[in-house]
């Protein structure tokens, strides 16, 4: 006979918790694996393990109002006529048209042009508002050849040849029938209101060698004026940025797993990939064993918040970083205004799991003319661009602290680590301590 003491209340499994309880419940009444957007919902190590470590009397400080601390970038120098030079070192990452409205595209290219940096197309193709409103604006080459054609490779600034991204690599992209709307469609050109899944991988190469001839082709299309950038996932960073750069790329894009997408599986998210703390240093070992360390420039991008983050991933060794998520954030999406009509949808705001549905009352994530005609693009692009802005002084404000003039003087030496997760993953010594995993000695 068992005996339950009723003052001690009753423990749940830590392994089959609700979440897990609901999702196997869910997966055997419906037959069919969870599809949303965002990104992972699991914690991993990230930026916030981190500590810069400020100047005092080993290191002297610049004073913030009279000593200059540059922010500028040169992406697409290696090899390309017309290398990009960018005010701060802030892009913002490609989000298809499909996967946004027009008026988010647009609010996307006003506010990167107002901050002085590029914005991106992603999976479907140039819009002439998303080129209208962009000063440099950087046209995504994917395995669907979603809108691709020769004379939008040249209307653009950069090409950015995706090969993988940081929530599903080694997957294809998503979009479900409801945000397939007729200029969706012709522009992909598929049916109307039919689910799309991208290819995972390029037709046209099954390897490194491959990848040279097509970089070489995309120079002769646009006559050697255009940086290529090459995307790559989260999952094997060293090898990735080597054979990237042995193909003859400008510029390296590494996504890690906390980077968003419009909608994959769940599985995919919470089990693919790796954080992006853990891919900076490998990726950048890599740039210096080939000798082109800031002759080929590495763009971080995965979970990228705030001016801190990016300070972060330049003391690492990028020399830029991007932005989604906060991106979408900024310019209104998952805006507690909308609550009511977010729990309609059996989501809050902040949930981020709406995305892939095709009816965000915010007007972002939609193809739904009503929806989408709540966004103000002007007023967005400007929300954006403060936002833009406040990252780059929060960075300015570190690296000033560190004692540098330019936020790519940032080093590893300025950080230290908070776990032994965090050290190890960025070869950083753990506070207190000149030792990280795997160094030898104490």
């Amino acid at each position: 006979m068992s005996y339950h003491n009723p003052l001690t209340p009753p423990r749940k499994s830590a392994t089959f918790d609700d979440h897990t309880l609901a999702e196997i419940r869910r997966a055997a009444a419906t037959g069919i694996y969870d599809i949303r957007g965002a990104g992972t919902k699991r914690k991993v190590p990230h930026f916030d393990d981190l500590l810069f470590l400020g100047a005092s009397i080993s290191r002297y400080p610049l004073e913030g109002y009279r000593e200059k601390c540059d922010t500028t970038v040169v992406l697409g120098s290696r090899f390309a006529k017309k290398p990009i030079t960018l005010k701060t070192p802030i892009t913002i990452a490609g989000m298809s048209f499909g996967a946004l409205s027009g008026n988010a595209k647009e609010a996307l290219g006003r506010g990167a042009t107002l901050a002085g940096t590029s914005t991106t197309t992603g999976d479907g193709g140039m819009t002439n508002e998303e080129r209208g409103h962009s000063q440099t604006l950087v046209y995504q080459y994917l395995p669907s050849r979603y809108g691709m054609n020769p004379k939008d490779l040249r209307r653009a600034d950069a090409i950015e040849v995706v090969v993988g991204q940081g929530a599903k690599p080694g997957g294809g992209g998503m979009l479900l029938g409801q945000k397939i709307s007729d200029r969706v469609a012709h522009m992909r050109n598929l049916p109307k209101g039919i689910d799309q899944r991208s290819a995972c991988r390029h037709p046209d190469w099954t390897g490194p060698d491959d990848l040279e001839i097509k970089i070489m082709e995309l120079r002769e299309i646009t006559d050697w004026e255009k940086p290529i950038y090459v995307k790559v996932g989260g999952a094997r960073p060293y090898y990735d940025t080597a054979l990237a750069v042995k193909a003859g790329a400008d510029v390296v894009v590494l996504d890690g797993m906390q980077g968003g997408t419009a909608a994959t599986q769940d599985v995919f998210i919470e089990n693919v990939g790796m954080p992006t703390l853990a891919c900076i240093r490998p990726a950048v070992q890599a740039l210096q064993d080939l000798g082109m360390h800031r002759k080929v420039q590495l763009i971080i991008s995965g979970g990228i918040r705030s001016g801190a983050d990016v300070a972060k991933a330049l003391a690492l060794g990028a020399d830029a970083v991007a932005i989604g998520t906060a991106a979408l954030v900024a310019i209104g999406d998952n805006d507690p205004r909308w609550e009511e009509e977010y729990q309609k949808l059996g989501t809050t705001a902040g949930a981020y799991d709406d995305w892939h549905e095709g009816k965000d009352p915010a007007g972002i994530t939609t193809q739904d003319q009503e929806l989408a005609a709540r966004l103000d693009p002007v007023a967005a692009g400007r929300r954006l661009a403060n936002y833009l802005k406040v990252m780059t002084l929060e960075a300015q404000t570190i690296a000033r602290a560190c004692g540098k003039n330019h936020l790519h003087n940032l080093e590893p030496e300025d950080l230290c680590a908070l776990t032994m997760e965090a050290a190890a993953m960025a070869q950083i010594p753990l506070a207190g301590t000149s030792w990280y995993p795997g160094k030898g000695g104490y």
